[in-house]
């Protein structure tokens, strides 16, 4: 493998990548949890607040939104298993590549199982 360039981090391939969109899908799903918790706690201070953000939420802007969170909850849980595997596993170092890329297509197989229905009722709905 080419040697990296001095004074940059990068040291490789699908295992960088990998790193990037564990950290980037976890702040993600982070910053939903905060929103959630925030205006689930609406309807204690107002009803009347809670039902008018929840009524914001329900337009095709927020049905993209949702699919992208679920896409970061599926991701973020299948490459966390990889990660799991690699660190406990004895093997696990020598096959993370095929394991980067199984991580991939179980992406893949499970959205395209999602997306068609979600976007479906979002965009065709009731």
């Amino acid at each position: 493998m080419p040697e990296a360039p001095a004074g940059t981090l990068y040291r490789g391939r699908e295992g960088m990548w990998s790193w990037v969109a564990h950290r980037v899908t976890g702040f993600l799903i982070f910053f939903f949890l905060l929103v959630h918790v925030l205006d689930t706690s609406l309807v204690r201070v107002s009803p009347e607040a809670y039902n008018a953000v929840i009524g914001t939420y329900k337009n095709p802007i927020m049905g993209l939104g949702e699919a992208g969170l679920v896409a970061a909850v599926v991701y973020h849980a299948l490459n966390g298993v990889r990660v799991m595997l690699v660190d406990f596993w004895s093997r696990g170092t020598r096959y993370q590549r095929q394991m980067t890329w199984i991580v991939v297509a179980l992406f893949v197989i499970l959205m395209a199982g999602f997306l068609p229905v979600h976007l479906g009722n979002v965009f065709g709905g009731e």
